[in-house]
């Protein structure tokens, strides 16, 4: 029996299609577990949206159940990619690198995509989106959204666009097509999280292109997973530190207005 190839994957457009469809219905599970919260706690009457924005409980329980979506997720497509474990993940989804873009250049592509990120989100956003109030609503949520975001979720989000779909898509219809509908796909799906901000829409599509991208050209997923990983962890970073980094420059300005999350980094950069 031959090794798996990442590019002639065992799995048929149809498997990965379904796991893709899986994981978005997965994802509804937490909004799910929200309104049951919801019902209990407002005793039956519907709250309104200032209410419920205001509610750290709310938004906790959104961002905690995630977890064990992800895990959910992830064993669903190693269920297909391994074929229920009797062929190496790692080989069929290309875990390794290519030899012309290693660590190094995964990790200064992925700063480089972060900075165009910061620079397009602030030139073009504005609105607040449900990431940001999930952000804002505790502590607590925040924390957890920023371990998430270093952990599962690229991991989550690379083994099932760039791993399953594209390896299925560009055997199907050719790899720059699969590039097109991946991203696609990819960007379509965080709308929902960052409607109506138009620069943080831009930037997370600008992103999955990229990365689509590397995959066709290198080949492997781990390139991939590791630009999204440290692309992730800075805003992880980011968001644990941000309380102090405000308190700073507070201590630098005690009258100035607290700058936005963006204006503050800028601050700094100068």
């Amino acid at each position: 029996m031959s090794a798996p190839d990442p590019d002639n994957p065992p799995w048929t457009l149809l498997q990965a299609l379904l796991v893709w469809a899986a994981s978005v219905l997965l994802l509804l599970v937490p909004q799910i577990c929200a309104l049951f919260y919801v019902a209990y706690h407002y005793h039956g009457v519907i709250p309104t949206k200032a209410v419920l924005f205001a509610d750290k409980t709310f938004f906790l329980i959104l961002v905690s159940v995630l977890f064990p979506v992800h895990l959910v997720t992830l064993g669903l497509i190693w269920a297909v990619a391994t074929g229920r474990g009797k062929i190496s993940a790692r080989k069929a989804l290309g875990w390794s690198w290519s030899p012309n873009f290693g660590v190094v250049i995964s990790v200064a592509l992925a700063i480089f995509l972060f900075m165009v990120a910061m620079v397009v989100s602030y030139k073009f956003g504005g609105q607040d989106t449900d990431v940001e109030r999930l952000l804002q609503s505790s502590r607590a949520a925040a924390l957890i959204t920023a371990v998430l975001a270093a952990t599962t979720a690229p991991l989550v989000e690379e083994t099932l666009y760039r791993g399953l779909l594209y390896s299925a898509l560009q055997r199907a219809i050719g790899p720059l097509f699969a590039v097109i509908v991946v991203a696609s796909i990819f960007g379509g799906l965080h709308v929902l999280q960052y409607w109506p901000n138009f620069g943080a829409i831009s930037a997370v599509t600008f992103l999955g292109v990229v990365l689509t991208i590397v995959r066709a050209r290198t080949g492997r997923l781990l390139p991939c997973f590791v630009i999204h990983l440290v692309f992730n962890g800075i805003q992880s970073l980011i968001i644990v530190f941000y309380p102090y980094l405000r308190a700073l420059y507070h201590a630098w300005h005690p009258e100035a207005v607290a700058p936005g999350l963006i204006n503050l980094l800028l601050h700094f950069s100068r």
